[in-house]
């Protein structure tokens, strides 16, 4: 199902739902004293909104940040992947042959194996591992005339071979270290759920009007909790970020 009639399921559903709980506390309610409490209910409603308004735009911030940060580390690792086979190509064997092709493959397997893994969140094949390991292994191997040149290639290898390993680690632990705890979703959704009830405890209004306000407060805060469910994982969902950059990587190195 699409991620947008998903969400529009959601939000309708919540409309109802507030709707059909404004109409009740209305037609079954007591009407008695509840204009005397619109005082101390504001009061309520300004303190509880505004705390809940923190904590979800807190928690929105930092989930699209991380989505922002995953996107920008996915370039930087494609990008070290193409600089070490670069920089492998001007040394002598073996680094000249073994790096170029291994890059390539790992490039490859991130696309093939790796990604659909960051998606479902299923376990992490050690494909791309080893093939880090055996570029390293690769350039331990190459040795070096007395050549200042080399040397810098050599070592401007080694150190966007670091940067591979750096933001390889980054990329896989973004799936895991972005899903939001039980004890922030049940401070998300318990303090969702008294925002939208706290007006019914207003009086005042007529019944068509607060219907039409308590569906409206439930509609927009369901949306934002679907928000912030969809920017979990900034692979899936709503994010979904794709592996553009190793797919241009892998067209680089071809």
């Amino acid at each position: 199902m699409s991620v947008y009639l998903a969400g529009l399921g959601w939000v309708v559903g919540a409309m109802v739902a507030g709707a059909l709980i404004a109409f009740l506390v209305r037609k079954y309610g007591l009407d008695e004293g509840r204009m005397d409490n619109n005082d101390a209910a504001g009061q309520a409603f300004t303190i509880v909104g505004g705390l809940h308004a923190v904590v979800v735009a807190f928690v929105l911030i930092s989930l699209f940040d991380a989505a922002d940060t995953a996107r920008d580390n996915a370039y930087e690792e494609a990008q070290a992947v193409v600089a070490v086979a670069w920089d492998a190509d001007s040394l002598p064997e073996p680094a000249k042959t073994d790096v170029p092709v291994l890059a390539r493959q790992y490039a490859d397997t991130v696309v093939r194996q790796e990604w659909p893994r960051l998606q479902d969140g299923g376990p992490m094949p050690d494909g791309g591992w080893s093939l880090v390991q055996r570029m390293r292994e690769s350039l331990d191997a190459t040795d070096l005339p007395d050549d200042d040149w080399l040397v810098n290639r050599k070592t401007d290898a080694g150190e966007q071979l670091v940067k591979i390993y750096e933001q390889r680690q980054a990329r896989l632990n973004s799936v895991r270290d972005n899903h939001i705890g039980a004890v922030v979703w049940f401070v998300l959704i318990a303090g969702s759920v008294i925002f939208v009830l706290l007006p019914n405890l207003f009086g005042g209004t007529k019944q068509l009007t607060h219907i039409i306000i308590v569906s409206t407060l439930a509609a927009t805060t369901t949306l934002l909790l679907f928000a912030i469910f969809q920017l979990q994982n900034p692979f899936a969902g709503g994010s979904k970020l794709g592996p553009d950059a190793f797919e241009q990587a892998i067209t680089r190195l071809s």
